[in-house]
């Protein structure tokens, strides 16, 4: 291993600055990376479109410090409500209602207009030196073996190690690529999804009109606003939604706040790395919304390069960056198949399948080591009470590996990403380049089920 002073740091662009953009330069920037993270829009985003934080995504934003401004943000996701004529009945939620657990601290889907989650995740940025550069794209890139050279819309010409794309769907970055989103779309016709105000509506319900003329209109409350999330179907996208919404409910819409309309699909790139640039988030996939997998398979990409590039960034080696696209590029292809499926079926009943926490990388290069109880190499470690009353969780907030000895004397070296990289005897002093802070004799694990 190198010495982590050896080489200084080196620098990144960051092209797209939604949740995976900015999970991305937080964890940078907390690792002592310089970044530049430029966002396209001239001002940041207000709406309300990806809502639903998954048990895993808050497990990472716990990692980098925003736990408790999230949880305060939101709300757990309320029952649904069927309106049939002058009948409703509550037919269950899309998210569960679980209380935690030792391993699994944050065991429910979370509920979270997009535009909260993105202004929490700029001021942890602000607060570690980093700043969101709006109204700023690049036009081109081209790139060597020693960096890459972007164009910026305002004229302006930088030279950087690595040019990271998390700029959506219409990527500026994928395009300089040459690589395409192959895939299909779900529906024939598109979908609305707007942010609203409705005086008199039951805040305690998400409302569903499943058989009005041309489509269906479903209302969602978005907790600590006043605001609904419209979504409709069909017909509906492109009609006078006001007039519709009014004879479907019987409520008036007061105040749209944002609106967008799209079309349902899936769709992915067959390749996340191109030498010295990568994709990310949705400029590497499109899901559809149901589910809630999207943003949260975003964050998880960012979640996963962050520590790698600051690895090769400090001198450790090139190739631990090929394992990005490796781990990342199957799981996005199985979430999207999820997608699909859920889309198509139309079914509330999710159990586990959603929330993200058996995700893994077993068959990863950076996966060693033998089966400890219902534990893999790969798997996400689960968080553990600790001998001295404390959780392994807060032990490896931060930017380090961890290694658990258990009471067994075998030995769990965590990645800092959250996964396990080995199970066995070998003890590692260090790992991805940083000190690996040992836990000794804390734990004793369940034998394998």
């Amino acid at each position: 291993m190198y010495e982590t002073n050896m080489m200084p740091p080196k620098n990144v662009l960051i092209v797209g600055a939604g949740p995976t953009g900015l999970t991305l330069a937080l964890d940078l920037l907390r690792r002592g990376i310089p970044c530049r993270l430029i966002e396209a829009a001239e001002t940041p985003f207000t709406g309300s479109r990806g809502k639903g934080l998954q048990p895993r995504t808050l497990e990472i934003f716990d990692d980098l410090g925003i736990i408790e401004p999230i949880l305060a943000a939101g709300g757990c996701y309320p029952k649904l409500r069927i309106h049939l004529g002058p009948l409703s009945m509550r037919v269950g939620s899309l998210g569960s209602s679980k209380p935690p657990t030792e391993s699994t601290p944050y065991p429910n889907l979370w509920m979270v207009p997009q535009s909260r989650t993105e202004a929490i995740l700029r001021e942890r940025l602000q607060a570690l030196g980093g700043r969101v550069e709006f109204n700023r794209t690049i036009t081109n890139a081209h790139q060597n073996q020693d960096g890459v050279d972007a164009t910026l819309s305002n004229g302006e010409t930088v030279r950087v190690d690595y040019l990271i794309g998390c700029d959506g769907g219409h990527s500026t970055v994928r395009r300089t690529l040459g690589l395409k989103l192959e895939g299909e779309a779900i529906d024939e016709k598109p979908m609305i999804v707007a942010d609203v105000e409705i005086a008199g509506l039951d805040r305690r319900d998400w409302h569903l009109w499943p058989f009005v003329k041309g489509g269906v209109i479903g209302l969602c409350p978005l907790p600590n606003t006043p605001l609904f999330q419209l979504t409709a179907k069909g017909e509906l996208a492109g009609a006078d939604i006001e007039g519709v919404v009014l004879k479907a409910t019987g409520h008036r819409i007061d105040r749209i706040v944002w609106k967008s309309i799209y079309q349902p699909a899936v769709r992915m790139v067959n390749r996340y790395r191109v030498g010295r640039v990568f994709l990310a988030g949705d400029a590497a996939h499109v899901h559809p919304p149901a589910g809630g997998q999207g943003l949260n398979t975003g964050v998880q990409d960012a979640y996963n390069l962050g520590w790698k590039l600051a690895h090769v960034l400090r001198g450790g080696p090139d190739s631990l960056l090929d394992s990005y696209e490796s781990e990342r590029l199957p799981i996005a292809a199985a979430v999207l198949g999820l997608s699909k499926r859920l889309h198509q079926t139309r079914s509330i009943k999710r159990g586990d399948a959603t929330n993200q926490l058996a995700l893994h990388y077993r068959s990863s290069s950076l996966s060693s080591g033998n089966a400890l109880g219902n534990l893999l190499p790969g798997d996400r470690m689960p968080d553990l009470r600790l001998d001295d009353g404390s959780r392994l969780f807060e032990h490896m907030r931060g930017s380090r590996a961890t290694e658990v000895v258990t009471i067994e004397g075998q030995r769990i070296l965590i990645r800092p990403d959250g996964y396990i990289a080995h199970i066995g005897e070998t003890h590692f002093s260090e790992y991805a380049g940083e000190p690996t802070q040992a836990i000794m004799g804390a734990v004793s694990l369940p034998s394998r089920r």
